[in-house]
């Protein structure tokens, strides 16, 4: 696997103080994204797919452009996006007053593509892949002295995703499982929240797990399989990003397609939120990682029409499981093994009265009533 020219600051590392100097810039511009407790799946769910652009994206993209600002670099701006990064970067390039390109593969979904041009980004569709839109997008830069903008091997990106581990430390969860293509995201998440002794867990589609072989040493650059999950089809995860996975994440959870499907289907008649097939990947590892507090990262929703609607008419989803009753305790006869204590209390056939006139007096011995506690009355 290449290592050098896959970032824009070559060795440069990242680490805590970036991520509290990102949250910084970007309060000002992005809201808080809301959590969600998805009963019927057990997990809370940090609702990026709300976020402006409808991706956590923006946030790397914003944070990289306002810290190149403060350094004084005003360049024209290019990047190469499957949809998500290249939204995020029009967006910014908007609210701050800098030019953007866009570089994009062929198949990227109409919703992502709309969503830059309604912002004023150029868009240039290249190759069929992020690693092909990717070389062009380099050529561009050099050729015409832009600033290449990574969509996620760059440390101010990696900064500015790791605020949403900021907005999740509050809610104090056992476990956060965010979804991986570059590892931007699963890097800056990791960043903010394993100082405060939070497992991280990455989650990737079979057939689409570049970071989860580079961990294990595997560097051989292998297709992607076609996914649902087209925002992290990335055949070459990035350089600085892979070391902070490999020393960060406590592990890495693979999903098979089938279960990406039910999931993204389950959360929109379930929980009635819109998520792309990235977006519901979290999700879908949930049900393989162990926790009492556990959070999953819907990285975006921005998923065509077209797509949905075929997913809800072929995917028939299994029912929940019926949640399970809490006992309070187990009753005495039965802890101690009675089988008798299941069965009826038989009644007592009532006798008929002999030999009693009206005036006879029938004497019940009555047990003590013991003294009730007296209720305060309160005005509300």
């Amino acid at each position: 696997m290449p290592d050098t020219g896959r970032t824009s600051a070559g060795e440069a590392d990242v680490g805590v103080a970036d991520v509290l100097a990102a949250q910084s810039r970007l309060r000002r511009f992005l809201p808080v994204t809301p959590m969600h407790h998805a009963e019927r799946f057990g997990v809370m769910l940090k609702l990026e797919n709300l976020q402006r652009t409808g991706s956590y994206k923006v946030r790397g993209a914003l944070n990289a452009m306002l810290a190149a600002r403060e350094r004084g670099d005003d360049r024209p701006v290019i990047c190469a996006s499957a949809g998500n990064h290249a939204q995020g970067v029009a967006w910014a390039a908007y609210r701050l007053g800098v030019q953007a390109i866009t570089v994009m593969p062929h198949g990227a979904p109409q919703t992502k593509i709309a969503g830059v041009t309604h912002w004023g980004a150029t868009v240039r569709q290249h190759g069929d892949s992020y690693d092909e839109a990717y070389a062009f997008a380099r050529q561009l830069a050099e050729q015409y002295g832009y600033r290449f903008l990574s969509a996620f091997d760059d440390p101010d990106v990696i900064a500015g995703q790791g605020t949403i581990g900021i907005e999740i430390a509050p809610h104090a969860p056992d476990v956060v499982i965010v979804p991986i293509g570059g590892g931007g995201l699963a890097s800056g998440v990791a960043l903010a929240l394993k100082s405060q002794g939070v497992r991280v867990v990455g989650a990737q589609v079979e057939g689409v797990d570049s970071m989860a072989r580079a961990i294990r040493g595997d560097l051989r650059e292998i297709d992607p399989a076609r996914s649902l999950a087209d925002g992290v089809r990335v055949k070459v995860p990035g350089f600085l990003t892979r070391r902070l996975c490999a020393r960060l994440l406590d592990d890495v959870v693979i999903v098979r397609e089938a279960e990406l499907r039910e999931t993204l289907v389950r959360l929109a008649l379930e929980e009635n939120l819109i998520a792309e097939g990235a977006g519901a990947l979290a999700l879908a590892a949930g049900r393989r990682v162990a926790g009492r507090r556990k959070c999953a990262v819907v990285s975006g929703g921005n998923i065509d029409a077209a797509t949905l609607a075929q997913l809800l008419s072929e995917v028939r989803p299994r029912p929940p499981r019926k949640p399970r009753r809490r006992s309070r305790g187990p009753e005495p006869a039965a802890a101690a093994g009675d089988g008798a204590a299941r069965k009826p209390i038989p009644v007592a056939k009532r006798r008929p009265a002999a030999n009693l006139s009206p005036t006879t007096t029938v004497s019940v011995p009555m047990a003590p009533i013991a003294p009730q506690p007296v209720e305060e009355e309160f005005t509300w």
